[in-house]
């Protein structure tokens, strides 16, 4: 592939990327759950630094009754605003579907007893796309487990 286009590539991605949470939200719900065939949340967060209420639509696994997201950013070396978010404030919203509830959220990092089988998980469901983000970044890559209030 040339190199050249590997930034309008991205940035392509990242627009479609948004265009889907807006619809996602839009919607109420309804437009957006699903995404080429992965299942998709919108998480609800405030902001660290500002206070102000923020949205994220990504992909997910369940493990009983919590749902499993990560903190990839593409393999960018850092992790995303909403990590930086819930780490703050860890009590959350989600919203699957249209069903919309409070949650909290713990970050489950490279060490913890249950971080490489929810790895496994959430990889496995997202098609293997997180092992690719890890290879770009040299941040080890949390995951967050959101379990419902």
């Amino acid at each position: 592939m040339d190199l050249a286009a590997i930034g309008p590539l991205r940035d392509a991605g990242i627009r479609a990327l948004k265009l889907h949470q807006f619809v996602y939200q839009r919607s109420g719900g309804r437009v957006g759950h699903h995404l080429f065939g992965i299942a998709n949340l919108l998480l609800y967060t405030v902001g660290a630094k500002t206070g102000r209420p923020r949205a994220s639509a990504l992909s997910y696994a369940r493990d009983g009754d919590s749902y499993v997201v990560v903190a990839s950013m593409g393999g960018a070396p850092r992790s995303p605003g909403w990590y930086h978010n819930l780490r703050a404030r860890p009590d959350v919203e989600i919203q699957i579907g249209t069903r919309r509830m409070r949650a909290h959220a713990r970050p489950v990092v490279r060490g913890d007893a249950d971080y490489d089988r929810l790895w496994e998980l959430v990889n496995r469901v997202g098609r293997n796309r997180y092992t690719g983000y890890q290879r770009h970044t040299t941040r080890p890559i949390p995951v967050v487990v959101l379990t419902p209030a």
